[in-house]
């Protein structure tokens, strides 16, 4: 996958001005760092489709494997993860089953309530996926540092 091609211009100073008022470098870093943002986002979303997933579902995987138990996540945890509803995560979670991407079982502790676990091809999607990650961000990081930099310098 080729990389996205990113400026690294210094951001303008973020320096608190005297009143704390907005001033056009502070405008100038949120534009930067927005940018920053949605470059990662558009590189996230064709990596998932490369990898023959939706963006939703290469979400749903990390949160399943980066922010749940170890013994799985419950629905209510993915909805909550990804900021979506309940019954939307539902969905998600059925035909993610059907891919064989996760897998359901009963919570040995509530067997009223489901966990999902990554499946061996859902870690591994997730696994090759997340390498390519960690390298945008390795790439993106120095302009990231600089923007953020500036906002730490506005915030003191």
């Amino acid at each position: 996958m080729a990389r996205s091609k990113r400026k690294t211009t210094r951001p303008a100073s973020a320096a608190p001005s005297k009143d704390g008022a907005m001033r056009e470098a502070d405008y100038a870093a949120l534009a930067k760092f927005r940018y920053q943002l949605r470059t990662f986002l558009a590189f996230s979303e064709a990596a998932a489709q490369s990898a023959g997933l939706t963006p939703q579902q290469h979400q749903a995987l990390l949160a399943i494997k980066g922010l749940a138990d170890p013994d799985g996540a419950s629905v209510g945890d993915i909805a909550r993860f990804l900021l979506i509803r309940h019954h939307t995560a539902v969905g998600l979670v059925d035909r993610m089953v059907k891919l064989e991407l996760i897998g359901r079982k009963a919570d040995p502790e509530d067997a009223r309530r489901v966990l999902v676990k990554l499946t061996a091809k859902g870690e591994q999607k997730l696994r090759s996926l997340s390498r390519i990650h960690v390298d945008e961000l390795s790439a993106a990081a120095p302009a990231l540092g600089k923007i953020l930099r500036a906002f730490r310098a506005k915030a003191r």
